[in-house]
């Protein structure tokens, strides 16, 4: 972890393109930001309070993983199976940044953005640094979160050789039976994409009548569109469109690590990809298909 940490930070300090992104308006979005955190106000995967802080860092809100429903709504679309979730208490004003729209993010560093640190000293050092050579907290950059989630794994690294060595996970008596039918539950962790919400509602046999998943790609799909739009609006020019540029709009997309799948609740999730070109009176003037390769 702390090699894939050393490497990151050559490579970022060693590549001019890569510098102009992290420091590029056009690969940044001004949103909301959410993640759970225990009570030292760290960083927690499983067990916590899931925290919501504005564009300038400053605390939104805090809740419980039960009370999602009072806190989050999702918008539907009817071009995308994919919904938006949205912040209640702000409300929908479309997909647009700023303080005054409901648009959040979730994922690495988000997660980072919400905390006052990580739980571990090589991670809290590495979290720090990062901050303070990328200009302070919060961080709004797409390729801020790649650097996030490589705190993350030094992070994952010290945690694992913690909880090898307890004695509590280490016992015997690791399943604890079910004694009765609740009826409905809610639960809650931080997924390597972001914090993800899973709601269930059962009849008296338990079998299932209904289930709602919020996933890290379904919280963060008002953001990712966003993002593409900016990227888009950077690089192309009188609307030629070649490979080179599809690269670096995908740059924007690519670092929430999407999974169209998970958001869409559809089992193919394919990568192949198409990108149609309008001009401002909305008429199609190009369109480029790239294949998924058959593996």
């Amino acid at each position: 972890a702390k090699i894939s940490l050393d490497l990151f930070k050559k490579i970022i300090s060693d590549n001019k393109e890569i510098k102009e992104i992290l420091d590029s308006k056009d690969y940044s979005l001004q949103t909301y930001y959410m993640g759970m955190v225990d009570d030292q106000e760290k960083v927690n995967l499983y067990d916590g309070n899931i925290k919501v802080v504005d564009p300038q860092g400053k605390e939104f809100i805090r809740f419980k993983a039960k009370d999602y429903l009072s806190h989050i709504e999702e918008r539907v679309e009817p071009w995308t199976y994919v919904k938006f979730p949205y912040l209640k208490n702000i409300g929908w004003k479309g997909l647009v940044e700023g303080i005054n729209s409901g648009i959040y993010r979730v994922g690495p560093l988000a997660r980072l953005n919400v905390a006052k640190g990580m739980a571990t000293p090589l991670a809290n050092q590495a979290c720090q640094e990062m901050y303070t050579l990328l200009g302070g907290k919060p961080l709004h950059s797409a390729l801020a979160l790649n650097w996030a989630r490589v705190v993350e794994i030094v992070y994952i690294a010290e945690r694992i050789n913690e909880l090898v060595k307890d004695k509590e996970i280490t016992d015997e008596k690791v399943r604890t039976i079910p004694e009765g039918i609740v009826g409905e539950g809610v639960g809650c962790v931080e997924a390597p994409r972001g914090t993800l919400f899973h709601h269930y509602i059962v009849d008296e046999q338990g079998i299932a009548k209904k289930v709602n998943f919020i996933v890290g790609t379904t919280h963060n799909n008002g953001p990712i569109c966003m993002s593409i739009k900016k990227a888009a609006q950077r690089v192309i020019k009188n609307f030629k469109v070649d490979d080179g540029l599809l690269n670096l709009i995908e740059v924007a997309f690519r670092a929430y690590d999407p999974c169209l799948a998970c958001a869409s609740h559809c089992l193919p999730g394919h990568m192949a990809m198409k990108a149609n070109i309008y001009n401002s009176d909305k008429k199609l003037i190009n369109e480029i298909i790239r294949k998924e390769k058959v593996r």
